[in-house]
């Protein structure tokens, strides 16, 4: 139990602005809280940002990086005396290897990649120009809470954070508690690897996710606004910032925050965010209760994802049955993130359910031959060039045993040896695992380690366990990382059993 009166909410700020742990930090904060220095330090070992704050460059390790020279990136910038930190997806997939200062921001970026040019039919549009126009929100206000709601629910939008849940449901939700104290929470803390969509919305439509969160505020009657932004995307929130100030005479009804993320992947999931937000470590509750009734300081808590929020105005000023009619196998639009081996890798806005092929003809066409795809980040393992007339959808590939997830799409042609690539998202998912669960913990260890030995030895006896392995995680981890874990591993061996042969 913490001293009465401790404010644990605002350890990590403090520190942040401290400028990391160390033993004068830690004291500080504790006189400042009021949490005990033992329970600081065990906080703020969770978050690497916050935990080694004296790192010179943060050089990503992710898939898309590794493919676009991140070895030999570390190697010059270690030859050049550069203290280096091997990172998780830093989500700059576009433009890779990434690497990131002390500052968090990006040392020598290369520019950003594609997006879709400006077409007005699109209902985020990234190639369109911003406005401080706020017509949804005006429409909402107009129309009433129910029906706003009723308005999402005929839209058929699903979250675009990786789950697919029908957005209004957890909308309904909320607004039927018979608690008057809610809250608003945007997940910006955008990790999965190969995904850099919501990055692009707040750097080029802010105004789209600001109104959408807004419209949401409204419809389940909540104030207060808090937007958990990842740690690294500083220009980001230097735009939502800016934005907040255009548009504050649409928005003096709501109260907007701003929390950051220090590095831990697991905060996307949506009860690790709000640990963090609380002041603890990010590991995920058992669920029930949901967040829509014990979220945030265990008051009913609406919580979606930056795109989720982004397609919310025109839902509102064109109508739920335009956006569902906007999608090929699913209702609506759908951002999707291609990086790899491809000409122009972006961000395009395409009806939900194109396939591979069509996504790949929007970015310039493949590099090489291709072999193998990722169709929705790390979590969705790896799929051969059979599936690529696939529909990229929530159904259709969650029945192949993959996932649209995040819809991070990365494309490995026939130089990718596959049991490395299945290293590089094990390695990932080792790092990230929060290690509250043995399963998870222990099963993420187990699966980097066979690849290793197979790597190492040649033998194909370490890669035996597998499928127990796998069996064993998804059905006793506490949450969607410990049973995606072992996917990329079990996918490639299943698909592509040539690269997994004796050595």
């Amino acid at each position: 139990m913490l001293p009465k009166g401790a404010q644990r909410e605002q350890i990590m700020h403090e520190l942040e602005t401290l400028g990391g742990l160390t033993r004068e930090n830690i004291e500080l904060v504790s006189k400042s809280t009021g949490v005990p220095r033992a329970d600081i330090f065990g906080v703020a070992t969770f978050y690497h940002l916050l935990a080694r704050p004296d790192v010179e460059a943060r050089v990503c390790q992710g898939l898309t990086c590794q493919l676009g020279g991140a070895e030999q990136k570390i190697a010059e910038l270690t030859a050049a005396g550069v203290h280096v930190e091997r990172v998780s997806c830093l989500g700059q997939c576009d433009r890779p290897p990434a690497v990131i200062d002390k500052r968090l921001e990006l040392l020598q970026p290369s520019p950003r990649g594609s997006v879709t040019p400006d077409d007005p039919r699109l209902p985020i549009n990234l190639g369109g120009v911003d406005t401080t126009e706020y017509l949804g929100l005006t429409k909402a206000r107009e129309i009433g809470e129910e029906a706003v709601i009723q308005a999402v629910r005929e839209s058929g939008l699903q979250g675009r954070g990786g789950a697919g849940f029908p957005a209004a449901f957890k909308w309904q939700a909320v607004h039927d508690q018979p608690d008057p104290e809610r809250y608003v929470v945007c997940n910006a803390d955008e990790g999965e690897p190969g995904t850099f969509k919501d990055r692009e919305i707040m750097l080029r439509r802010p105004h789209r996710m600001l109104e959408g969160l807004a419209i949401a505020a409204f419809a389940v009657k909540s104030r207060e606004i808090y937007i958990y932004i990842r740690g690294e995307f500083r220009e980001a929130q230097r735009t939502l910032e800016s934005a907040l100030q255009e548009a504050k005479s649409h928005l003096s009804d709501f109260n907007f925050h701003f929390i950051h993320g220090h590095g831990a992947y697991i905060c996307g999931e949506e009860t690790a965010l709000l640990e963090a937000m609380e002041g603890r470590r990010g590991m995920p509750r058992l669920k029930p209760p949901f967040p829509t009734e014990y979220g945030f300081r265990g008051k009913p808590t609406l919580m979606n994802n930056v795109e989720t929020l982004a397609c919310v105005p025109e839902i509102l000023t064109r109508g739920g049955a335009w956006f569902k009619g906007l999608g090929k196998t699913e209702a609506g639009s759908k951002l999707y993130c291609v990086s790899g081996h491809i000409n122009a890798p972006g961000v395009y806005e395409l009806p939900l359910g194109v396939t591979l092929d069509e996504l790949v003809e929007c970015a310039g066409g493949y590099l090489g031959t291709p072999q193998a795809f990722s169709p929705g980040g790390a979590s969705s393992g790896f799929l051969p060039m059979s599936f690529r007339e696939t529909p990229l959808d929530f159904k259709g590939l969650a029945a192949h045993g993959s996932m649209l997830g995040s819809a991070g799409v990365v494309v490995l042609n026939t130089s990718v040896d596959m049991a490395k690539a299945a290293l590089w998202q094990a390695v990932f998912f080792e790092d990230e695992t929060c290690g509250q669960c043995a399963p998870c913990r222990i099963g993420c260890r187990v699966v980097r380690r066979s690849i290793d030995a197979y790597l190492e030895t040649g033998s194909t006896t370490h890669l035996g366990i597998m499928e127990d392995l796998a069996w064993e995680m998804e059905e006793g981890s506490i949450c969607g990382l410990g049973i995606a874990a072992p996917l990329p591993t079990i996918s490639a061996l299943k698909y592509f059993p040539s690269s997994f042969e004796q050595r």
